[in-house]
């Protein structure tokens, strides 16, 4: 049965591209000439992952991602479709060709690249633990025998298992609970459902400060290595990477990328890599 799901999940995303006039991309060639042929370009996207790229109250999509691709985008005359997509499923989605690129704060790992090709790193990120202030929990020791949570397929689930000495090893029955949403995760962190949670830097800071509950809660590094966010395409897709590149440099030459990151983060989030 787990064989047929993603298989079944490809064909109603192709279902529901061809219902809104998108055609679906052939996986195994280089389609820049489609995208500019029709002027448009799908990028698969997780909608809870504020500030990256999330779904507002109104239905409209917002985020330094959105923002940072519309521009990329702009500036080739295409206009970017946004799909919400299974993130569990995403490297499913794109290489069945029902999405063009991942773009949400999407970390460049080894493990992604056997089967993604990445553009040039944009923005460094970092794995922490968020925990309650009133459990006394201030560093990963603390969590020897508590309950952790994880969004699962994220890249803190990733190296939550690819090396166990770090955490696993120490939380309760050595797992995390998996969530579809950091969201849904956050709401166990507050009902004391779970101890601690592992999640992005920038979406941990970013949603305490914006939920006025940042006093509340202590944020530590985990003690994985730095992550950087890239913009995830299909290998044979070489002329979207090269134009998201140059644009990338181009933007940031201009200052669009700088007005973009403090519009969001209040400071430059650049890599070295696009300066």
């Amino acid at each position: 049965m787990k064989r047929v799901i993603p298989w079944l999940l490809g064909v109603l995303s192709l279902a529901l591209l061809t219902a809104c006039g998108q055609t679906v991309s052939d996986p195994k060639v280089d389609n820049w000439q489609k995208y500019q042929k029709e002027q448009s370009i799908t990028i698969g996207f997780d909608n809870t992952f504020v500030p990256m790229g999330f779904e507002q109250k109104d239905g409209s999509y917002a985020g330094f991602d959105i923002d940072l691709a519309n521009q990329v985008f702009e500036s080739y005359g295409i206009h970017v479709n946004w799909q919400p997509i299974d993130w569990d499923m995403k490297e499913t989605e794109l290489n069945n060709g029902t999405i063009d690129a991942i773009w949400n704060g999407y970390s460049a790992t080894d493990e992604r690249r056997e089967s993604v090709a990445f553009t040039k790193p944009y923005m460094k990120n970092e794995q922490v633990l968020v925990t309650k202030k009133a459990s006394g929990i201030q560093s990963v020791d603390g969590m020897k025998e508590k309950r952790l949570g994880a969004q699962t397929g994220s890249s803190g689930y990733m190296d939550f298992e690819a090396n166990p000495k770090i955490l696993k090893n120490k939380v309760k029955n050595q797992k995390a609970t998996q969530y579809q949403s950091f969201n849904e995760a956050l709401i166990d962190l507050q009902n004391d459902r779970i101890d601690g949670l592992l999640i992005d830097r920038v979406y941990a800071n970013y949603y305490l400060q914006t939920e006025g509950i940042l006093k509340d809660y202590n944020v530590f590094p985990v003690g994985f290595d730095t992550e950087s966010f890239a913009v995830g395409v299909r290998k044979a897709d070489k002329t979207l990477k090269k134009k998201i590149d140059e644009a990338f440099v181009k933007l940031y030459q201009k200052g669009q990328f700088q007005k973009i990151s403090k519009k969001w983060f209040g400071t430059d989030v650049a890599t070295d890599d696009i300066k």
